[in-house]
């Protein structure tokens, strides 16, 4: 049985606020978070063309949005895009998409996965956790409000190592134990 978008959203708000933002994997969340501004949308697509359309309306909306309202979307996608390497072929399309709209250098796409492995790790090491989510997850950012948060950071560049050595200590067990992880899902 799917999950209803309740689950899914109650899920990736707890990913958010537990993983994410409670060991500080982006120290710029949390203030989006606080001030109202992430939306959180889920799709029913279950292929990528669909996803890919539903990721050009959330991308316009976006855009359309004042920023103090809106600065970030989520697009969870629980029904489809569960092998990564289906996932990573979407998020090419909807990086191909950003440009093709004109949003270039307006707008950045982040991707987040049950089963991320970044290409240099073995898929077991903790460090791909600082992408893994509950459900395959486009992630729209408006470049204005990242630049500003790196700006305000004292050594933005430090961030990438800080997470492996955080989720590295922190280990499987203590992922799960925090219920950040992909146990939130029924696949």
């Amino acid at each position: 049985m799917a999950p209803s978008h309740a689950v899914v959203l109650a899920a990736t708000r707890a990913w958010l606020e537990r993983a994410v933002i409670g060991l500080n994997l982006c120290p710029f969340a949390k203030a989006v978070l606080a001030k109202g501004q992430v939306h959180f949308a889920v799709t029913d697509a279950d292929s990528a063309a669909q996803v890919l359309h539903d990721l050009v309306a959330e991308l316009h909306a976006l855009v359309a949005c004042d920023a103090d309202e809106r600065e970030t979307t989520l697009l969870v996608i629980p029904y489809g895009m569960q092998q990564f390497l289906d996932f990573n072929g979407v998020v090419v399309g909807g990086e191909r998409l950003i440009r093709k709209k004109g949003y270039e250098g307006v707008i950045q796409l982040a991707s987040f996965h049950p089963d991320y492995c970044f290409a240099d790790l073995d898929e077991g090491d903790m460090a791909n956790f600082s992408n893994r989510s509950p459900y395959p997850t486009l992630h729209l950012l408006r470049e204005a409000g990242v630049e500003r948060a790196v700006q305000a950071f004292p050594n933005p560049e430090s961030i990438y190592g800080a997470n492996i050595r955080t989720l590295r200590a922190l280990g499987p067990e203590g992922w799960a134990a925090l219920n950040g992880g992909v146990d939130h899902q029924s696949r």
